[in-house]
């Protein structure tokens, strides 16, 4: 069921449906990609950012909330985006600059949209490996989420990492590739594979090990 509109300080968050690929995202009948800098954000909101909040939710929630259902096509997807889209905002404390709070905005929900499509990517594999799975090695429920998160940790580490790291771990643990193996398909030497796993395996154990 859809969330009832309201304002963004009393919304919760709700995953949306798989889209099976990420949905692209325009701003401005234009691809857009975020760099650095590239929106002016007001990093110290002045007492009235409350006041600025509203305006922006009481401006931009419909064309938001438009937008989103224009390249999701689902009016309960775009929805629920939209409203997570002030929330994240709200806890941000950061608001735009005058003239700037469209692109904000959207920014904001492109990486929404993105992040839950990777989450619902990492749980869908998750589901399949338990699928194949005797039911007498089936998890709790409670550990299924804590291996989800964990797996949401590490694809943010392996997101950060240079290509070549990135693509040399992935081979060796969904793939199951030797590290000759790796080295041949990387065009590597095998001792640039074996740092690279091994600058890998350090980051992996830092998300899971790390207090």
């Amino acid at each position: 069921m859809n969330r009832a509109c309201g304002h963004p300080s009393a919304l919760a968050h709700r995953p949306f449906a798989n889209q099976g690929h990420p949905p692209t995202i325009a701003i401005n009948s234009y691809p857009y990609r975020a760099r650095p800098g590239r929106i002016r954000v007001s990093s110290s909101p002045p007492p009235s950012s409350r006041q600025r909040l509203d305006s922006l939710y009481r401006d931009h929630h419909g064309w938001l909330q438009g937008w989103l259902r224009k390249r999701l096509g689902d009016r309960e997807q775009a929805a629920d985006i939209s409203h997570d889209t002030f929330l994240r905002l709200l806890a941000s404390r950061r608001m735009p600059e005058h003239g700037e709070g469209r692109r904000f905005l959207a920014q904001i929900a492109r990486n929404l949209v993105i992040d839950q499509w990777r989450r619902q990517r990492i749980e869908q594999a998750y589901l399949d490996t338990l699928a194949a799975q005797p039911e007498a090695h089936s998890p709790s429920l409670e550990t299924r989420a804590l291996v989800i998160e964990t797996l949401m940790q590490i694809d943010a580490m392996l997101d950060g990492m240079p290509a070549r790291v990135r693509e040399a771990f992935l081979l060796s643990q969904f793939e199951g590739l030797t590290y000759p193996q790796i080295a041949e398909r990387l065009q590597v030497s095998i001792s640039s594979v074996q740092k690279y796993m091994l600058r890998a395996i350090a980051a992996c154990y830092q998300v899971l090990y790390a207090e």
